[in-house]
């Protein structure tokens, strides 16, 4: 897969001597949350929807209003979870693309970019998905793919998925049959396990405990 594939160039950048009204029939033709505009081919920056609407004489020319432009963009080397970032980040659903000359050449669309992710071996249904935790001292990315491949499982991928000051946790994506044999050995590690899987032994028997515990009080 070459993310590079994906840019498209339906849309045509504005520049700052388009006027508003031309920025507003943009946002009205296309789904679009944000709007390039180049000069000589060079970004400048983008004009969020939001703050077109907003705008009331509609003949002004963009030039008027540069203190309204954000600034983001990607290159062609972007990678796609640097992408999914880049639109979490700005709350866009288009994200302007630079070749290696900073020359604008498109962008890429949410939509094309989530199609993409979704269909990445990382996200394939067939795999396990573990989420585990562990304190900020003891963390190692190593400990953990050593731990997923000394199981005999494959690590599909990994990122981290909820920081805080004391505590990092840890979402993998693993191909394996036997998703319990990792789940005790991280336990092992002193991780904590944070996703629910019905092949935990180690919960059915505290589940089994609990229930024995239940009947002994209701004696």
């Amino acid at each position: 897969m070459n993310i590079n594939d994906y840019i498209l160039k339906e849309i045509k950048a504005l520049t700052l001597e388009n006027t508003i009204i031309s920025a507003y029939n943009l946002c009205s033709g296309f789904p679009i949350t944000h709007i390039p505009i180049v000069e000589n081919n060079k970004l400048i920056g983008c004009f969020a929807e939001d703050d077109i609407q907003t705008i009331e004489n509609k003949e002004e020319n963009l030039n008027v209003y540069t203190h309204l432009l954000n600034h983001f963009h990607a290159n062609t080397k972007t990678s796609l979870l640097e992408l999914i970032t880049l639109f979490a980040e700005n709350d866009c659903n288009i994200i302007p693309v630079l070749d290696d000359d900073q020359n604008y050449i498109g962008y890429y669309e949410l939509r094309d970019i989530l199609d993409v992710f979704a269909g990445s071996p990382f996200m394939h249904q067939d795999n396990d998905t573990l989420i585990v935790s562990k304190s900020k001292a003891d963390f190692s990315m190593s400990q953990i793919s050593q731990i997923v491949e000394s199981n005999g499982a494959k690590l599909l991928g990994l990122y981290v998925s909820k920081e805080s000051a004391d505590a990092v946790e840890v979402t993998l994506k693993i191909s394996t049959k036997e998703v319990n044999e990792i789940i005790q050995t991280f336990r092992r590690y002193d991780y904590s396990v944070i996703t629910m899987h019905e092949d935990d032994i180690y919960l059915d028997e505290l589940k089994d405990r609990a229930n024995y515990f239940r009947k002994y009080l209701d004696m």
